[in-house]
Protein backbone atom coordinates (compact mmCIF):
# COMPACT_ATOMS: atom_id res chain seq x y z
CA UNK A 1 0.00 0.00 0.00
CA UNK A 2 3.26 2.52 1.21
CA UNK A 3 4.66 1.63 -2.44
CA UNK A 4 1.56 2.21 -4.66
CA UNK A 5 1.20 5.81 -2.95
CA UNK A 6 4.47 6.61 -2.99
CA UNK A 7 4.32 5.91 -7.08
CA UNK A 8 1.07 7.47 -6.96
CA UNK A 9 2.96 10.62 -5.87
CA UNK A 10 5.64 10.65 -7.95
CA UNK A 11 3.24 10.70 -10.79
CA UNK A 12 1.01 13.37 -9.30
CA UNK A 13 4.20 15.36 -8.93
CA UNK A 14 5.65 14.74 -12.39
CA UNK A 15 2.70 15.95 -13.63
CA UNK A 16 2.67 19.14 -11.37
CA UNK A 17 6.02 19.93 -12.96
CA UNK A 18 4.80 19.37 -16.20
CA UNK A 19 2.24 21.72 -16.07
CA UNK A 20 4.47 24.60 -14.51
CA UNK A 21 7.26 24.42 -17.19
CA UNK A 22 4.69 24.96 -19.80
CA UNK A 23 2.55 27.90 -18.28
CA UNK A 24 4.33 30.89 -18.86
CA UNK A 25 4.82 33.40 -15.63
CA UNK A 26 3.64 30.70 -12.59
CA UNK A 27 4.30 31.73 -9.48
CA UNK A 28 5.45 28.86 -6.50
CA UNK A 29 4.16 29.49 -3.48
CA UNK A 30 4.67 28.05 0.32
CA UNK A 31 2.23 26.90 2.79
CA UNK A 32 1.76 29.86 4.61
CA UNK A 33 1.17 31.65 1.47
CA UNK A 34 4.63 33.52 1.14
CA UNK A 35 6.33 32.91 -1.93
CA UNK A 36 9.39 31.25 -2.67
CA UNK A 37 12.64 32.74 -3.02
CA UNK A 38 13.20 32.04 -6.67
CA UNK A 39 12.25 35.43 -8.72
CA UNK A 40 9.51 34.59 -11.34
CA UNK A 41 10.43 35.85 -15.11
CA UNK A 42 7.12 37.66 -16.68
CA UNK A 43 8.06 38.62 -20.25
CA UNK A 44 6.34 41.28 -22.02
CA UNK A 45 6.13 42.73 -25.42
CA UNK A 46 8.31 46.26 -25.60
CA UNK A 47 6.06 48.21 -28.54
CA UNK A 48 6.91 51.30 -30.32
CA UNK A 49 9.85 52.36 -29.43
CA UNK A 50 12.01 55.78 -30.16
CA UNK A 51 9.53 58.84 -30.28
CA UNK A 52 6.56 56.05 -29.79
CA UNK A 53 5.51 56.64 -25.88
CA UNK A 54 2.18 55.17 -26.35
CA UNK A 55 2.76 51.62 -24.35
CA UNK A 56 5.01 53.38 -21.62
CA UNK A 57 1.81 53.81 -19.08
CA UNK A 58 1.11 50.13 -19.19
CA UNK A 59 4.31 49.13 -18.76
CA UNK A 60 4.98 51.71 -15.60
CA UNK A 61 0.95 49.92 -14.46
CA UNK A 62 2.58 46.50 -14.94
CA UNK A 63 5.65 47.13 -12.75
CA UNK A 64 3.29 49.07 -10.10
CA UNK A 65 1.02 45.42 -9.69
CA UNK A 66 4.21 43.75 -9.48
CA UNK A 67 5.85 45.77 -6.35
CA UNK A 68 2.51 46.47 -4.78
CA UNK A 69 2.26 42.38 -4.88
CA UNK A 70 6.09 41.31 -4.07
CA UNK A 71 5.78 40.85 -0.54
CA UNK A 72 2.97 38.05 -0.89
CA UNK A 73 4.00 36.38 -4.41
CA UNK A 74 7.88 37.16 -4.49
CA UNK A 75 10.56 38.66 -6.50
CA UNK A 76 10.17 39.14 -10.26
CA UNK A 77 12.37 39.41 -13.19
CA UNK A 78 10.61 41.71 -16.07
CA UNK A 79 11.82 40.45 -19.40
CA UNK A 80 11.01 43.07 -22.24
CA UNK A 81 10.52 41.39 -25.64
CA UNK A 82 11.19 43.23 -28.68
CA UNK A 83 8.59 42.87 -31.10
CA UNK A 84 6.66 44.23 -34.05
CA UNK A 85 3.90 42.28 -34.94
CA UNK A 86 0.12 43.29 -35.35
CA UNK A 87 -1.81 42.93 -31.72
CA UNK A 88 -3.92 39.94 -32.68
CA UNK A 89 -0.72 38.31 -33.29
CA UNK A 90 1.13 39.27 -29.84
CA UNK A 91 -2.02 38.39 -28.31
CA UNK A 92 -2.32 34.72 -29.84
CA UNK A 93 1.44 34.42 -28.77
CA UNK A 94 0.53 34.45 -24.95
CA UNK A 95 -2.40 32.01 -25.81
CA UNK A 96 0.47 29.38 -26.88
CA UNK A 97 2.62 30.16 -24.04
CA UNK A 98 5.26 31.15 -26.62
CA UNK A 99 7.03 34.24 -26.41
CA UNK A 100 5.11 36.43 -24.28
CA UNK A 101 3.64 35.81 -20.90
CA UNK A 102 1.49 38.85 -20.47
CA UNK A 103 -0.02 41.91 -22.82
CA UNK A 104 -2.51 45.28 -22.54
CA UNK A 105 -5.11 45.27 -24.96
CA UNK A 106 -8.98 46.24 -25.59
CA UNK A 107 -11.19 43.59 -24.45
CA UNK A 108 -13.78 41.64 -26.63
CA UNK A 109 -15.90 38.54 -26.34
CA UNK A 110 -13.78 36.75 -28.94
CA UNK A 111 -10.36 37.43 -26.49
CA UNK A 112 -11.57 36.54 -23.51
CA UNK A 113 -12.24 32.44 -24.66
CA UNK A 114 -8.61 32.22 -25.33
CA UNK A 115 -7.13 34.53 -22.85
CA UNK A 116 -7.50 35.04 -19.17
CA UNK A 117 -8.21 38.65 -18.12
CA UNK A 118 -7.60 40.56 -15.33
CA UNK A 119 -10.63 42.76 -14.94
CA UNK A 120 -9.37 45.89 -13.71
CA UNK A 121 -9.46 48.60 -16.33
CA UNK A 122 -5.95 50.18 -16.46
CA UNK A 123 -7.17 53.25 -18.08
CA UNK A 124 -10.80 53.73 -15.99
CA UNK A 125 -12.22 53.24 -19.26
CA UNK A 126 -10.59 56.35 -21.00
CA UNK A 127 -9.92 54.52 -24.18
CA UNK A 128 -13.62 54.82 -25.27
CA UNK A 129 -13.11 58.59 -24.96
CA UNK A 130 -11.77 59.35 -28.76
CA UNK A 131 -10.94 62.52 -30.35
CA UNK A 132 -9.80 63.55 -34.04
CA UNK A 133 -7.15 63.57 -35.96
CA UNK A 134 -8.09 65.85 -38.58
CA UNK A 135 -6.71 68.03 -41.58
CA UNK A 136 -6.03 71.07 -40.27
CA UNK A 137 -8.26 72.64 -43.43
CA UNK A 138 -11.08 70.53 -42.20
CA UNK A 139 -11.96 72.26 -38.82
CA UNK A 140 -14.87 74.12 -40.15
CA UNK A 141 -16.69 70.68 -41.57
CA UNK A 142 -16.11 69.11 -38.35
CA UNK A 143 -17.09 71.49 -36.15
CA UNK A 144 -20.63 71.52 -38.17
CA UNK A 145 -20.83 68.44 -37.09
CA UNK A 146 -23.58 67.39 -34.21
CA UNK A 147 -24.56 64.10 -34.81
CA UNK A 148 -23.71 60.81 -35.62
CA UNK A 149 -25.20 60.50 -38.95
CA UNK A 150 -23.34 63.82 -39.86
CA UNK A 151 -20.29 62.33 -38.99
CA UNK A 152 -21.15 59.10 -40.84
CA UNK A 153 -20.47 60.70 -44.16
CA UNK A 154 -16.63 60.89 -43.07
CA UNK A 155 -14.24 57.74 -43.20
CA UNK A 156 -12.46 57.23 -40.66
CA UNK A 157 -9.04 55.63 -40.33
CA UNK A 158 -7.93 53.13 -37.89
CA UNK A 159 -5.45 49.12 -38.04
CA UNK A 160 -7.84 46.12 -39.04
CA UNK A 161 -7.26 44.40 -36.47
CA UNK A 162 -8.03 47.36 -33.12
CA UNK A 163 -11.18 46.48 -32.32
CA UNK A 164 -11.98 50.08 -32.88
CA UNK A 165 -12.73 49.27 -36.08
CA UNK A 166 -15.07 47.14 -35.71
CA UNK A 167 -17.14 49.07 -33.08
CA UNK A 168 -17.21 51.90 -35.33
CA UNK A 169 -18.16 50.24 -38.13
CA UNK A 170 -21.01 48.56 -35.79
CA UNK A 171 -22.14 52.59 -35.42
CA UNK A 172 -22.86 52.68 -39.31
CA UNK A 173 -19.59 54.65 -39.41
CA UNK A 174 -17.28 53.50 -42.57
CA UNK A 175 -13.61 52.87 -41.91
CA UNK A 176 -10.47 52.32 -43.71
CA UNK A 177 -7.40 50.38 -42.36
CA UNK A 178 -3.92 50.38 -43.19
CA UNK A 179 -1.29 49.53 -40.81
CA UNK A 180 -0.63 52.48 -37.94
CA UNK A 181 2.31 54.31 -39.07
CA UNK A 182 0.68 54.75 -42.73
CA UNK A 183 -2.23 56.12 -41.25
CA UNK A 184 -0.93 59.53 -40.89
CA UNK A 185 0.04 60.21 -44.14
CA UNK A 186 -2.81 58.61 -45.75
CA UNK A 187 -4.99 61.18 -43.60
CA UNK A 188 -3.09 63.94 -45.27
CA UNK A 189 -3.35 62.75 -49.11
CA UNK A 190 -7.16 62.26 -48.17
CA UNK A 191 -7.48 58.55 -48.44
CA UNK A 192 -9.95 58.73 -44.97
CA UNK A 193 -10.92 62.10 -43.26
CA UNK A 194 -10.48 61.38 -39.50
CA UNK A 195 -8.22 59.39 -36.65
CA UNK A 196 -10.10 58.71 -33.75
CA UNK A 197 -7.37 58.39 -31.29
CA UNK A 198 -7.85 57.96 -27.06
CA UNK A 199 -7.40 60.98 -25.40
CA UNK A 200 -4.45 60.75 -24.33
CA UNK A 201 -2.71 59.84 -27.53
CA UNK A 202 -2.93 62.27 -30.41
CA UNK A 203 -0.89 65.30 -29.38
CA UNK A 204 2.38 63.35 -29.22
CA UNK A 205 1.11 61.59 -32.69
CA UNK A 206 1.49 65.38 -34.71
CA UNK A 207 3.94 66.56 -32.80
CA UNK A 208 5.63 62.98 -33.81
CA UNK A 209 4.44 64.24 -37.61
CA UNK A 210 5.30 67.47 -37.89
CA UNK A 211 5.59 67.65 -41.20
CA UNK A 212 2.37 67.01 -41.91
CA UNK A 213 -0.82 70.26 -41.60
CA UNK A 214 -2.71 67.82 -38.92
CA UNK A 215 -4.85 69.06 -36.05
CA UNK A 216 -7.07 67.56 -32.63
CA UNK A 217 -10.26 68.49 -33.56
CA UNK A 218 -11.88 70.54 -30.85
CA UNK A 219 -15.39 69.90 -30.74
CA UNK A 220 -16.17 66.18 -30.82
CA UNK A 221 -15.56 63.36 -28.66
CA UNK A 222 -16.50 59.99 -29.22
CA UNK A 223 -17.50 57.50 -26.56
CA UNK A 224 -18.23 53.85 -26.19
CA UNK A 225 -17.98 51.63 -23.16
CA UNK A 226 -14.19 50.08 -23.30
CA UNK A 227 -11.59 48.33 -21.29
CA UNK A 228 -7.73 47.69 -21.47
CA UNK A 229 -7.12 44.77 -19.55
CA UNK A 230 -4.41 42.95 -18.69
CA UNK A 231 -4.08 39.35 -20.56
CA UNK A 232 -2.12 36.37 -19.68
CA UNK A 233 -2.26 32.49 -20.83
CA UNK A 234 -5.65 31.40 -20.42
CA UNK A 235 -4.43 28.83 -17.61
CA UNK A 236 -2.24 31.27 -15.88
CA UNK A 237 -4.64 31.74 -12.83
CA UNK A 238 -1.13 32.24 -10.84
CA UNK A 239 0.03 35.35 -12.46
CA UNK A 240 -3.62 36.90 -12.94
CA UNK A 241 -4.33 36.66 -9.52
CA UNK A 242 -0.97 38.19 -8.39
CA UNK A 243 -1.65 40.90 -11.05
CA UNK A 244 -4.79 41.52 -9.89
CA UNK A 245 -3.65 41.59 -6.36
CA UNK A 246 -0.89 43.84 -7.00
CA UNK A 247 -3.65 47.15 -9.02
CA UNK A 248 -6.30 46.78 -6.01
CA UNK A 249 -3.22 47.21 -3.50
CA UNK A 250 -2.12 49.97 -5.83
CA UNK A 251 -5.77 51.02 -6.03
CA UNK A 252 -6.23 51.17 -2.38
CA UNK A 253 -3.22 53.31 -1.56
CA UNK A 254 -3.68 55.52 -4.17
CA UNK A 255 -0.40 54.86 -5.86
CA UNK A 256 -3.02 53.51 -9.21
CA UNK A 257 -4.50 56.85 -9.21
CA UNK A 258 -1.26 58.98 -8.87
CA UNK A 259 0.31 57.06 -11.92
CA UNK A 260 -3.20 57.36 -13.55
CA UNK A 261 -3.20 61.08 -13.50
CA UNK A 262 0.22 62.03 -13.20
CA UNK A 263 1.92 60.22 -15.82
CA UNK A 264 2.53 62.47 -18.65
CA UNK A 265 0.62 61.53 -21.70
CA UNK A 266 -2.57 61.35 -19.47
CA UNK A 267 -1.80 64.33 -17.49
CA UNK A 268 -1.33 66.16 -21.20
CA UNK A 269 -4.67 64.79 -22.16
CA UNK A 270 -6.33 66.11 -19.06
CA UNK A 271 -4.96 69.96 -19.99
CA UNK A 272 -5.03 70.03 -23.35
CA UNK A 273 -8.21 68.21 -24.20
CA UNK A 274 -10.93 70.55 -22.89
CA UNK A 275 -13.59 67.47 -22.19
CA UNK A 276 -16.34 69.05 -20.72
CA UNK A 277 -16.59 71.60 -23.39
CA UNK A 278 -17.05 68.90 -26.30
CA UNK A 279 -20.01 67.63 -28.07
CA UNK A 280 -20.06 63.60 -27.37
CA UNK A 281 -21.13 61.42 -29.65
CA UNK A 282 -22.13 58.17 -27.69
CA UNK A 283 -21.76 54.76 -29.71
CA UNK A 284 -22.62 51.42 -29.34
CA UNK A 285 -19.74 48.51 -28.37
CA UNK A 286 -21.12 45.32 -29.27
CA UNK A 287 -17.54 43.45 -28.79
CA UNK A 288 -18.04 44.53 -25.04
CA UNK A 289 -18.17 41.46 -22.57
CA UNK A 290 -20.89 40.69 -20.35
CA UNK A 291 -18.43 40.42 -17.64
CA UNK A 292 -16.74 43.61 -17.71
CA UNK A 293 -17.57 45.42 -14.02
CA UNK A 294 -19.39 48.69 -15.26
CA UNK A 295 -21.68 48.69 -12.31
CA UNK A 296 -18.41 49.47 -10.02
CA UNK A 297 -17.93 53.19 -10.19
CA UNK A 298 -14.48 53.42 -8.66
CA UNK A 299 -12.89 51.31 -11.85
CA UNK A 300 -13.85 54.03 -13.81
CA UNK A 301 -12.94 57.68 -15.41
CA UNK A 302 -15.33 59.77 -17.02
CA UNK A 303 -14.44 64.08 -17.73
CA UNK A 304 -16.69 65.25 -15.17
CA UNK A 305 -14.85 63.64 -12.21
CA UNK A 306 -11.11 64.24 -13.97
CA UNK A 307 -10.79 67.66 -11.83
CA UNK A 308 -11.66 66.75 -8.60
CA UNK A 309 -9.67 63.44 -9.00
CA UNK A 310 -6.59 65.10 -10.24
CA UNK A 311 -6.49 67.24 -6.99
CA UNK A 312 -6.94 63.80 -4.96
CA UNK A 313 -4.13 62.29 -6.15
CA UNK A 314 -1.71 65.26 -5.32
CA UNK A 315 -1.90 63.94 -1.71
Amino acid sequence: MIKRRSVAFARLLRVVVSVVAVVPGFVWAQADGSASAAPVNIRYPELGGGSDRRNDYYVAALKLALEKSEQRYGGYRLRPNTMDAPQERLLRLISTGESLDVMWSMTTRERETYLRPVRIPLLKGLMGYRVLIVRAEDREEFAAIRHKEQLAEKVAGQESDWPDTRILRANDLPVTTAAYEKLFTMLQHERFDYFPRAINEPWSEIEQHSELDLIVEEHLLLHYPTAIYFFVHKDNAALAERLAFGLKAAQADGSFDRLFYKHPENARAFSASDLLSRRILSLENPLLPDATPLDNPDLWWHPGISQAKRRKSDH
